[in-house]
């Protein structure tokens, strides 16, 4: 579904559904803004006490892997000439990928990677009797991918006549195939997929786009970590501005400190960081949902961001968590990316319980975004279960906090949609 200005009228059944639909997401997401402001620059305990690093690597928590790809945490679409990469779990990764990371590996800027179209969102609906055979070919689908990636990284070199004949041309034989395989599987009990052999041929493309590792963009404010003291300190508490403070900073909590990593009854002594003028603030938005889905059909959503530079992730499931304070670039654009996720509604009429893990979750960057509004396409594999999903949208700095405004009276930059899977 496209939205047209029709469509967004403040008027009707449609807004107030809207609304609804806006106020659990602010419920859910209302923690972080709780939690945010007990933060400071000015932690002086006397024994400060450094972000712990995990003493081995361990597996992925429940939600925090693409369910096609064989347990990867992240993964990779190739749009408007860059890539765009999809951190399931807030950058959690599998022991593999840890390993990697650790030993120095992984994809350096510059490098190529193997580009191959979205089958996903392609997809119809998959009958339950096909679904277990569509699932472990799309699962192959990624490991192709893979295997043509690690060969690509260690011949290269050779030249495009090589990249060309040694690895898309087997790749895009063996993607077919299998391609074939999805499209007889599906036909035996529901009707038969078309075009999906088109899909079969990939690019091999630079990986060129910016990340978490990018310098400041010419920002000589921008720092990095835990900033402690400077001038956001002050007092526990006091009156500042006339005003009953209960806390500004971390001295005097109960709570042990934050360690960036995902736990709460922690307290954050991170500083806020840098906040915008409010021409400058992110906004965001769905454009295009479909109003209905079938169960465990692959869909896709449409996000417009303005004003939001998506080149800035730290990896929650690394200790990137609340860690870094919110940077802006040279033109005073906020830094970060944006997080989707639909969950099932159980009951419409009351706030749902926040702690359940959503049905899809995503963080995006791709190195696009700026004061132009722009888009990105997030294809949702399917859901799995009958009735009202809320699909959910909002932007994050480089730590994963709905970025600041200037005024208190702004809209964050966020957007919910509702979606009826039958």
């Amino acid at each position: 579904m496209r939205r047209s200005p029709r469509s967004r009228r403040p008027s009707g059944n449609t807004r107030t559904k809207r609304l609804l639909a806006i106020g659990a997401t602010l419920a859910v997401f209302g923690g972080v803004v709780a939690v945010t402001q007990i933060s400071s620059a000015g932690d002086r305990r006397p024994h400060k006490q450094t972000r712990p690093v995990a003493a081995e690597c361990v597996a992925p928590s429940p939600g925090a892997t693409a369910p096609a790809a064989r347990g990867a945490t992240t993964t990779r679409t190739f749009q408007n000439g860059r890539w765009v990469t999809n951190h399931w779990g807030d950058g959690q990764q599998t022991i593999e990928e840890c390993q990697e990371t650790r030993s120095g590996g992984g994809a350096a800027t510059g490098s190529l990677a193997v580009a191959c179209p979205d089958v996903v969102s392609r997809l119809p609906q998959v009958p339950d009797r096909a679904r277990a055979e569509v699932d472990r070919n799309l699962a192959l689908l990624q490991t192709q991918i893979t295997e043509a990636d690690q060969r690509l990284a260690a011949e290269g070199n050779k030249g495009q006549g090589f990249i060309n004949n040694a690895i898309l041309g087997p790749l895009a034989s063996k993607r077919r195939a299998t391609l074939d395989r999805i499209t007889i599987a599906i036909d035996r009990f529901g009707p038969r997929p078309r075009g999906l052999a088109d899909l079969a041929r990939c690019q091999a493309r630079p990986v060129n786009n910016n990340n978490g590792g990018n310098p400041d963009n010419g920002n000589p404010n921008n720092g990095g970590g835990n900033n402690n003291g400077g001038n956001n300190g002050g007092n526990n508490g006091g009156n500042p501005n006339g005003l009953d403070v209960l806390a500004n900073n971390c001295n005097n909590s109960r709570l042990q400190p934050h360690d960036g990593f995902q736990n709460g009854n922690r307290c954050i002594s991170t500083a806020f960081g840098e906040v915008g003028a409010a021409a400058n603030n992110p906004s965001l938005l769905i454009t295009e949902f479909p109003q209905q889905i079938n169960r465990n059909q692959g869909f896709a959503i449409r996000v417009s961001t303005r004003n939001l530079v998506r080149d800035r992730f730290l990896p929650a499931g690394q200790g990137g968590y609340y860690l870094e304070s919110s940077l802006l670039n040279g033109e005073g654009l906020t830094r970060g990316h944006f997080h989707t996720a639909c969950r099932m509604l159980n009951n419409t009429d009351e706030a749902p319980a926040p702690e359940p893990v959503p049905a899809f979750f995503v963080a995006t960057e791709d190195g696009g975004g700026g004061r132009q509004p722009d888009s990105v396409v997030i294809q949702i594999p399917g859901l799995p279960e009958s009735g009202t999903a809320q699909c959910a949208v909002w932007a994050g700095d480089g730590s994963h906090r709905i970025p600041m405004s200037e005024r208190a009276n702004q809209t964050p930059a966020f957007d919910a949609v509702r979606i009826q899977v039958n």
